[in-house]
């Protein structure tokens, strides 16, 4: 007890004693950017609807097309999901990506971001995490679409590698269209508003590609912009990929976009972040 008291004496606890303390090591950008990853997985168990959304959209999607127009567009359901799997693939996590501004948006006007910037932390660390929650995101709902393919019969011929491989892919993609949303989110303070403003730019982008119908059968002038659109590459990567056909070049073609959009736009959220 004698030596506790003397450990806890005003002159132990002295400015002159308490100088001589080490300090803690500062905490890198990569441990910053994973306690907020965690607080995105952490919106999970706060709000479960994100979960239901992850799991009902894509299995709309899927068996919609599938059963829907499947037989008209490609002859027999099987063959059309051979081919629209993939594509749904892409499309669930571009969509996906606008939770990442919707989120940004919500704690921007909750004030959040004001004690994040007062903490000596990497500027870019929020941003990480809003990242880490949208790969959780599209990894839910990734394995959720395959799941419900091979059930329906659809089999990517160049097995486990090559699922691996699409799904590397597909976590790419969904960083890179990320961008889009977090500056979105910087700039607007309503999710509803961000939510309507991205949609209206992906949507065209989405469905004007090949993801759902070859190119070949649309006019002439349509065709060309499917065929130059990046959506359309990173469909047909994928597509590559899963039958163990894909090129370097296509998938270098596929990831050129979203390296686009991470070196554009990374830049301008951290300087929109500042200007706050």
């Amino acid at each position: 007890m004698s030596e506790i008291s003397s450990t806890l004496s005003p002159a132990a606890l002295s400015p002159a004693t308490l100088s001589n303390v080490a300090r803690p090591p500062q905490p890198s950008g990569f441990s910053n950017a994973l306690v907020f990853g965690w607080r995105a997985i952490l919106k999970f168990k706060h709000v479960p609807e994100q979960l239901f959304d992850l799991v009902m959209t894509p299995l709309m999607f899927t068996l919609l097309f599938t059963f829907v127009f499947g037989g008209a567009l490609a002859g027999s359901t099987g063959d059309y999901l051979q081919f629209f799997l993939p594509g749904i693939l892409v499309q669930t996590v571009v969509f996906n990506s606008v939770y990442s501004g919707m989120g940004l948006s919500t704690d921007l006007s909750k004030g959040l971001f004001e004690r994040f910037r007062s903490l000596p932390i990497w500027s870019l660390s929020p941003f990480a995490g809003l990242m880490v929650g949208d790969v959780l995101r599209h990894l839910i709902a990734g394995m959720i679409i395959l799941t419900i393919g091979l059930i329906l019969g659809f089999r990517p011929e160049a097995g486990v590698p090559g699922v691996i491989a699409s799904f590397l892919l597909l976590l790419a993609i969904g960083f890179g269209t990320g961008w889009i949303f977090i500056v979105l989110g910087l700039l607007i303070r309503t999710p509803m508003t961000v939510m309507t403003i991205g949609f209206t730019f992906i949507f065209p982008l989405v469905f004007a590609s090949n993801i759902m119908v070859r190119p070949e059968t649309m006019p002439g002038w349509l065709q060309a912009f499917v065929n130059n659109n990046p959506v359309s590459h990173m469909t047909t990567a994928l597509r590559g990929l899963m039958a163990g056909t894909a090129s370097g070049g296509e998938v270098l073609l596929a990831l050129a976009a979203p390296a686009l959009l991470t070196v554009l736009l990374a830049p301008v959220v951290l300087w929109l972040y500042r200007r706050e």
